[in-house]
């Protein structure tokens, strides 16, 4: 059973399609990637395929970046490069064969929604983000949103670098695709004298060890492409500008080997951390969005469950009342639930107290059941001691919709001290300080339950509250969803 909401996000790329689900907080859940296809209506199918095989109950929506221009209001192909598929009407024939609200843009604006929310961009407003591979994408974000214009904004591959230049498929000449795309290198090299075989790989080290032809080659590729950062710095004034793509690494280390030369527009730029998955994470997060937009009511419905897991004395309890403090959601507690009855009933055994464990586990769950739509709460307890198939049915059964865990752990010898030393002052029942072997074996083995999002908390070292606070907030993301 899966209770957990999943979008599909799809990058189309032209060495690779790359389709994947993808969580509300940007899990990556499941992926699959196949070589791409130039020809349209080949790589049309291989679209529909791959969504195809990601598809499932708990699919919401899709997400599907194209390389080329796309309209950003209606998800239309304007244009395209080395595959266009200008003239069909991807996003209503999927929405048709699937189902599902479809949302369609351009790829680099879809990694850049990626990098802005999990990548190098995050936690940050304004950006600029290019990647570097057989030609170059661009997307810019302002104010948190990308940036359309009256149809399609960011095309940055096309501003021009060298009015003199190669012609470009756009009608232009001298575009940063024409002089700084991976397709470019090649020409670079081959002005330089090198063979058709050579790599950037084997002139990286040449340039390195200062042989000039290499730097020759070098700094004519990337030169165009620091001229391009700083027309984007001047003109947008972002935070950061962003490199990825499968050249997104060589062109960051290629602009070491230019000299250096001040401007009132040097820029930080920095390198695309998610990688191939930029493109099919932000994909999947701009189809949540899509779902958000299209019934705003749902961000009223559903519960949310923040898991605040670990084995007993791993610090639980401190770590989910200072979230409570800070957010207001109530904490419910196994050992809340199931104390009263330990000092009411007399002569309970080590067996009795596992039955009145799982009797107090469902009735957390209970209590979630009987709360309104939108309620959030904080469950301390630890979830391992019974099968995680148990922890499943009771969500479902709650209403519970949105699932984060927060994962308390430390090391053996210091959970074993903190039972020890409180084990005389807890109610007659639990087990005492004969357990504690048997405990320092369950620490060594002992995992989170892995339904949501998953944040690892060292209970020995300070807890920035604040920080985990907003990190569950983000995890959980809007009710129902």
């Amino acid at each position: 059973m899966s209770f957990e909401p999943f979008a599909i996000g799809v990058d189309v790329g032209g060495t690779h399609l790359r389709a994947a689900r993808i969580s509300r907080s940007g899990e990556l859940l499941r992926k699959k990637v196949l070589p791409g296809a130039r020809d349209p209506a080949k790589a049309f199918e291989l679209i529909k395929d791959m969504i195809r095989e990601m598809d499932g109950p708990g699919a919401v929506a899709i997400g599907i970046g194209i390389p080329g221009r796309v309209d950003g209001l209606t998800g239309e192909v304007l244009s395209g490069g080395y595959l266009d598929l200008s003239g069909r009407d991807l996003k209503g024939v999927i929405a048709r064969t699937f189902g599902r609200p479809v949302a369609v843009a351009n790829d680099c604006g879809m990694a850049l929604v990626g990098e802005a929310r999990l990548g190098a961009g995050r936690e940050l407003s304004n950006i600029v983000m290019m990647t570097i591979g057989t030609g170059i994408g661009g997307a810019v974000m302002q104010s948190g949103r990308l940036l359309t214009g009256k149809q399609c904004a960011g095309q940055l591959g096309h501003l021009i670098v060298n009015i003199n230049g190669h012609p470009c498929r756009c009608g232009q000449r001298g575009c940063i695709e024409t002089e700084s795309s991976g397709t470019s290198l090649r020409r670079h090299l081959s002005e330089a004298g090198y063979d058709q075989s050579t790599l950037y790989e084997d002139l990286l080290p040449l340039a390195i060890s200062d042989d000039q032809r290499a730097l020759t080659a070098m700094r004519a590729w990337a030169a165009p492409l620091r001229a391009a950062i700083r027309t984007l710095s001047a003109a947008f004034d972002p935070e950061v500008v962003v490199l990825g793509g499968g050249m997104g690494h060589a062109a960051v280390r290629a602009q070491e080997f230019l000299s250096p030369a001040q401007s009132w527009y040097d820029i930080e730029v920095r390198l695309a951390v998610l990688g191939d998955d930029a493109g099919v994470i932000g994909s999947g997060l701009v189809a949540f969005d899509l779902v958000a937009e299209l019934h705003p009511q749902a961000a009223t419905k559903g519960k949310r469950l923040l898991m605040v897991n670990g084995v007993p004395a791993s610090g639980k309890s401190s770590l989910a009342h200072g979230i409570s403090q800070r957010t207001g959601w109530l904490v419910l507690g196994l050992d809340t639930v199931k104390t009263p009855f330990l000092e009411l009933v007399e002569g309970v055994d080590r067996v009795f107290n596992r039955t009145l464990g799982r009797a107090s586990y469902k009735s957390i769950f209970s209590i979630i059941q009987e709360a309104p739509e939108g309620a959030t709460f904080i469950v301390d307890a630890w979830f391992g001691f019974q099968p995680v198939s148990v922890l499943q049915q009771h969500i479902s059964m709650a209403g519970i919709t949105n699932v984060a865990e927060l994962w308390c752990h430390a090391a053996p010898e210091i959970v074993a001290q903190r039972y020890s030393e409180r084990a005389e002052d807890r109610v007659v029942g639990h087990p005492g300080v004969s357990y504690v072997p048997e405990l320092i074996e369950l620490v060594k083995r002992a995992e989170p339950s892995r339904l949501g999002p998953v944040l690892d908390v060292d209970t020995t070292a300070p807890q920035e509250i604040d920080l985990i606070a907003g990190w569950a907030e983000r995890a959980l993301g809007p009710r129902g969803v």
